[in-house]
């Protein structure tokens, strides 16, 4: 059954608009594990816009039940309390690290690797963070041919960036977007990679890519989850979350 990761940045983004202790991530996390998801994610910046360095720290105390995944960018230098990707992973220890070619400038991950031009500097980053007992995956685009590179690198898995396909299924025009999709999922099966997936799904457009990837290992989901808790509860809504993947894994 594919696993879903609740992505708790939003949380950190609500918190540190006030400049206070809350809402505090962690709980979030904490409520999200007692409503049944397989993991929490966090996407710490060097600029800690949202997640800071010490929640990576509290949460991974929170999440020992499930997986926890830490997402960020291997190639961004270490800056004021900010140690580096690398050294924030192995001081924690996570069951993932998902590399994210993502910048300051950026309001949100917009692309995945070149993994012709990337692999060089990747490599040995890679081989780093499995020295932690890291599982690794690298974030891609959909539809991109060469996605076996990613194997060659090191990487165990790969997570598709799925806001191409969101945002198309929003226009009821989805079905290239999906294909790349499937495209690219089926070559990294194919290179003997683990299959992710994640930004913009939402309860919506979450079935169909599940049925068109049937083989998908986790989604992780954030921004849209977050949004709907606001009106429906967060434990609701993982609930929400957990029964679409039941149905469309079963």
């Amino acid at each position: 059954m594919t696993a879903l990761s609740v992505n708790v940045n939003k949380i950190a983004v609500l918190r540190n608009s006030r400049g206070h202790e809350l809402p505090d991530p962690v709980v979030a996390a904490r409520v999200a594990i007692e409503a049944g998801c397989h993991g929490i994610t966090v996407h710490p910046r060097p600029d800690q816009r949202h997640i800071r360095v010490d929640d990576v720290a509290r949460i991974g105390q929170v999440a020992g039940k499930v997986e926890y995944n830490i997402e960020g960018n291997p190639f961004a230098p270490a800056r004021g309390s900010y140690p580096g990707y690398v050294e924030l992973v192995r001081a924690t220890r996570p069951a993932q690290a998902t590399l994210v070619p993502d910048g300051d400038v950026q309001l949100t991950s917009d692309h995945g690797f070149d993994l012709a031009s990337d692999a060089v500097r990747l490599r040995p980053l890679v081989r780093a963070l499995k020295s932690h007992g890291c599982r690794v995956s690298l974030f891609v685009d959909a539809g991109i041919d060469d996605v076996g590179r990613a194997a060659e690198i090191g990487a165990d898995r790969i997570e598709i960036y799925t806001e191409p396909y969101a945002r198309a299924f929003a226009r009821c025009d989805y079905a290239s977007a999906l294909a790349d999709c499937v495209g690219t999922a089926e070559r990294a099966r194919a290179a003997g990679l683990g299959v992710n997936a994640g930004h913009d799904l939402d309860q919506r457009n979450l079935a169909e890519l599940l049925r068109a990837i049937p083989f998908l290992a986790e989604v992780s989901i954030g921004h849209a989850l977050i949004g709907e808790a606001i009106y429906d509860g967060l434990a609701v809504t993982v609930r929400n979350y957990l029964a679409i993947l039941a149905a469309n894994n079963s």
